[in-house]
């Protein structure tokens, strides 16, 4: 199974930009968000459970000592000795300036870190944070700011309590493609309210926004979270793998050539899955969307 004879995968455009294979390094720096810290709302996202999809390196300890553990753990598996930092936990531009280029040059400081992924919400990258980001792919680094949309839909981010709307990530983008910075857009599939249909609409929004890549993740129901609640109440309909992987094959059989594909489902610790119980099977819904490419 070759996904990039269909897929313009990130990982496929890493190894031809630099010769070798890179890989990203997870770290939690130890952020918040708004609508957790009561400045927009308190609880987070209603689906979001960080400990979920944090690796076990990033628990505790300084950037440095995050980015070692995962190093680490990663070269007993893969060949890369070249890196991304991926600050990925919660919203990594939500904090003073000063504070944010300390944590970023912490990290671009060792010689195998070759640049940063951020995560973050629309609503948390003023012009100081795009302009810090800026200067650092100036300098030669690579570098992606990953906006958490999850939906274009006014009434879906409301319902998931995202604490933001749509129009935050239209001026998100266009502020950030002001200061040159490669973009990349979290898209949720099976939010509640929302058809396939739906996520199709959403990924067209982000096309006409000019965004340069993609991640797609079907929603995971995940233990400690109102999402749960709700689901245990029978308020949640479990996503089907067959509309999932009919969804993203759309998706890639109507992509622009140069849209890159971060990540195509998104996978979670197992012991904190309710529901759907297929998104543990990573390779099977990337084998059924080859097919799907296949024979579309």
């Amino acid at each position: 199974m070759d996904l990039t004879r269909y897929v313009n995968t990130f990982g496929n455009y890493l190894r031809q930009k630099y010769g070798e294979p890179i890989h990203k390094l997870s770290v939690n720096a130890d952020f918040t968000c708004p609508n957790r810290d009561g400045t927009k709302g308190i609880g987070g996202c209603s689906f979001c459970n960080n400990n979920s999809f944090s690796p076990a390196s990033t628990k505790a300890g300084s950037v440095t000592a995050q980015l070692h553990a995962a190093r680490t753990r990663v070269e007993q598996v893969r060949k890369a000795r070249r890196f991304i930092a991926y600050f990925q936990s919660y919203s990594n531009t939500y904090g003073e300036i000063e504070r944010l280029k300390a944590l970023y040059d912490e990290a671009l400081a060792a010689d195998e870190i070759i640049g940063l992924a951020i995560g973050t919400r629309p609503d948390c990258v003023p012009d100081p944070v795009l302009a810090l980001l800026a200067d650092y792919q100036q300098q030669g680094h690579e570098i992606w700011l990953e906006l958490g949309l999850q939906s274009s839909f006014d009434t879906s981010l409301e319902r998931i309590n995202r604490g933001h709307t749509f129009a935050d990530y239209e001026d998100a983008v266009q502020r950030a493609h002001h200061f040159g910075l490669n973009l990349c857009t979290h898209l949720i599939m099976g939010i509640p309210g929302e058809t396939a249909k739906d996520t199709l609409t959403s990924y067209q929004r982000v096309l006409d926004l000019g965004v340069k890549a993609i991640k797609i993740h079907p929603l995971h129901i995940v233990k400690g979270t109102q999402l749960a609640r709700e689901w245990k109440q029978g308020l949640v309909p479990d996503l089907t793998m067959d509309d999932y992987v009919n969804t993203v094959v759309e998706i890639i059989k109507t992509a622009p050539k140069e849209l890159l594909f971060h990540r195509l489902t998104g996978s979670g610790a197992h012991q904190y899955l309710l529901a759907p119980d297929w998104v543990k099977h990573k390779w099977d819904i990337l084998g059924a969307i080859y097919a799907g490419l296949v024979n579309h």
